[in-house]
């Protein structure tokens, strides 16, 4: 089953606007229920989750496409074979790629299964830190 998120909440902030799905946010709190969410941050024109103090998972609106985007933190090691899984692309919102985080456009998680899935790659790299 894909799912559409059908609501975007824009916070206007001096010189910058943030947006993001609330219907994503809402998946994702789902999913991070139990474990130690210490606080939601609205940073880097999205929505950061932090778990156990460090930046596991967030999510914003991709500027080039307006689709929704989900940010995971899966560390160095599984990163060159977690590339290959469907909607991963490397994370380089700066212009240079950032080792350990990854993109995944809606194709890689638009059902529960691979939401579930790279929650669960975030979360296993999370308690390693």
């Amino acid at each position: 089953m894909r799912l559409l998120a059908t609501n975007v909440v824009f916070y206007k902030k001096p010189k910058d606007i943030m947006a993001y799905s609330e219907f994503l946010a809402d998946r994702v709190r789902q999913r991070l229920r139990q474990a130690n969410v210490t606080e939601e941050k609205k940073m880097m024109g999205g929505l950061i989750f932090m778990v156990n103090e460090k930046m596991c998972v967030g999510i914003d609106i991709d500027k080039k496409t307006q689709q929704d985007r989900l940010m995971v933190r899966v560390g160095k090691l599984p990163y060159e074979e977690l590339l290959k899984k469907a909607g991963s692309r490397q994370m380089d919102f700066t212009g240079k790629p950032m080792r350990g985080f990854l993109f995944i456009d809606p194709e890689g998680f638009d059902t529960e299964e691979d939401l579930d899935f790279w929650i669960e790659r975030a979360l296993e790299f999370n308690q390693q830190l």
